[in-house]
């Protein structure tokens, strides 16, 4: 699958005043990948906001969206203004809700104060192992060779990922969907590291998983077709529900950071 595949998706076909139509990526999954529906949703908010890039996109997953029928895409401004505007976006197939957000619009201004943290511990893309997670374009490798997906490799609930979508656009607003779209997988396995016989394998199977919340917030420009790291965390896991976090890097400066609130429960 080339970036083509992802541009395709990305396109917004406007239907109406504040609505439009989408196509899905085929990644072979029963669902549409909730990554995919946050760039869409980013790209919807953007329309009509030129000189400005997305800041945080808050989204609350209610509903699966069919791979098999188009998303429609329904986007009520909140405000606009010289540094900042904001929206809510939600994505349905026909009477089916599937995913509600907010969206904070930005400007860029100058400094006035700085700081950013770094990567905790040194890797590289070379050093690190293709994931199955791969897919044309979209390039994935894991720090250390970490598989989530296996019951048996009981490790820190901690996983470091680098990844790139190769042939990416320079252009920003493709930049931010396409690295909206890379922060939706790998939170999940990461709750379930430490715990003996529980892996990603069994999502779906005998575990009933998926993504409840997630709110990314974007803090420098990004080239998606550059690697960039994602270091994952999550703290908590209980009462069939885990909780993480993350921080991406791109050439060892902090640029985009997110939080997850997942579902994990027996099927």
């Amino acid at each position: 699958m080339d970036i083509d595949a992802f541009l395709e998706a990305f396109a917004l076909e406007e239907v109406g005043t504040g609505r439009y139509r989408a196509s899905n990526v085929k990644l072979g999954h029963e669902v549409v990948f909730g990554g995919q529906l946050l760039a869409q949703s980013l790209l919807a908010a953007l329309v009509g906001h030129e000189g400005m890039a997305v800041k945080t996109l808050h989204t609350v997953f209610a509903r699966g969206a069919r791979p098999d029928q188009p998303v429609e895409l329904t986007v009520d401004p909140m405000h606009a203004g010289r540094s900042f505007a904001s929206s809510s976006v939600t994505i349905s197939q026909g009477d089916r809700l599937c995913t509600r957000s907010i969206v904070l619009l930005s400007a860029d201004e100058p400094d006035l104060i700085r700081h950013g943290d770094g990567p905790a511990s040194a890797s590289t893309p070379e050093g690190s192992v293709a994931s199955d997670e791969t897919s044309g374009a979209w390039e994935v490798r894991i720090v250390d060779g970490v598989d989530i997906s296996d019951p048996d490799a009981v490790g820190p609930a901690e996983l470091d990922v680098w990844t790139r979508f190769v042939g990416a656009p320079d252009d920003r607003a493709i930049d931010q969907a396409l690295v909206a779209f890379a922060t939706d997988g790998f939170l999940i396995g990461t709750a379930m590291r430490p715990h003996p016989g529980v892996g990603q394998v069994q999502a779906h199977v005998t575990l009933a998983t998926g993504v409840v919340s997630h709110t990314l917030t974007f803090h420098e420009p990004c080239a998606a077709g550059e690697w960039m790291l994602l270091s994952h965390r999550s703290p908590y896991a209980g009462r069939g529900r885990s909780y993480g976090r993350a921080d991406i890097f791109q050439g060892g400066r902090l640029v985009a950071s997110f939080v997850q609130d997942n579902m994990i429960r027996g099927m």
